[in-house]
């Protein structure tokens, strides 16, 4: 039986992965999916008070375990025992008022970029599944890889499927899906601003440290990774960067 023929590398997919809290938008998405529940009685005030105070948290610190563990927990009661429909539908809603006057328009423009050279754009997030694929819809990415809760019958149980996507796992999570596409992983794109984040960013070819933490700006220094502040001039040379050195791809149909 005859070899198969090697794909060519400008038809392999290029994928181009991007953190959402505090990467793609400022803060935690997840806050704003709770208050929207307590103004829709679907959660207690004691419970938005620590959305808030962990929403305040991350804005001043960054991500930490303890924050993760807390807003997995208070994710998970929330969503348990609500339909998917029902809580898309609040994911869209909430995605006009709170989530798009949160984006940073210059790392939306960059996923424009990566669109732009026939690469596949990818959300990639601890933040709950349904609520990264509002927003990869609405910004017209390729789609959401995100928590995943656990639904029967269209009922979520309050569990998860799976795990968390965050850390190690949101790296071997990105490593099996590139692997599934035949992407070539030298030539794909990871941004996060997260130091949880650094086994993603290892993992690529391309990797750009957005808004870093402290802990994440000092390997990416160390590492003499791509450093992107948000401001004018950074993104008007993180788009060079994509326009120059980014291998194009032919776009595939899905």
């Amino acid at each position: 039986m005859p070899d198969a023929e090697p794909v060519p590398p400008s038809d392999r997919p290029i994928v181009a992965f991007f953190d959402v809290d505090n990467t793609l938008m400022r803060g935690a998405s997840v806050y704003y999916v709770g208050r929207e529940a307590f103004r829709r009685g679907l959660i207690s005030w004691r419970d938005i008070a620590l959305f808030g105070w962990h929403q305040f948290r991350f804005l001043a610190v960054g991500e930490n375990r303890n924050h993760l563990a807390t807003a997995k927990d208070r994710a998970l009661g929330l969503v348990g025992g609500h339909t998917e429909a029902a809580l898309t539908a609040l994911a869209e809603e909430i995605y006009e008022r709170d989530f798009a006057p949160k984006l940073w328009p210059e790392t939306v423009e960059l996923t424009k970029e990566h669109l732009d050279k026939g690469h596949e754009v990818w959300l990639i997030t601890a933040t709950p599944q349904l609520v990264a694929q509002v927003i990869a819809d609405r910004l017209g990415l390729t789609g959401a890889i995100g928590t995943r809760v656990q639904a029967l019958d269209g009922v979520f149980t309050g569990a998860l499927d799976g795990h968390v996507i965050h850390g190690e796992e949101k790296a071997a999570v990105a490593r099996r899906f590139t692997e599934d596409l035949n992407a070539d992983l030298a030539h794909c794109w990871a941004y996060s601003d997260s130091s949880n984040d650094i086994p993603l960013l290892s993992m690529v070819g391309n990797r750009v440290v957005v808004n870093p933490d402290a802990k994440l700006l000092a390997y990416a220094r160390s590492n003499s990774w791509t450093v992107l502040p948000l401001k004018r001039s950074s993104i008007r040379d993180a788009r060079k960067l994509v326009r120059k050195n980014a291998r194009a791809v032919k776009k595939r149909l899905r």
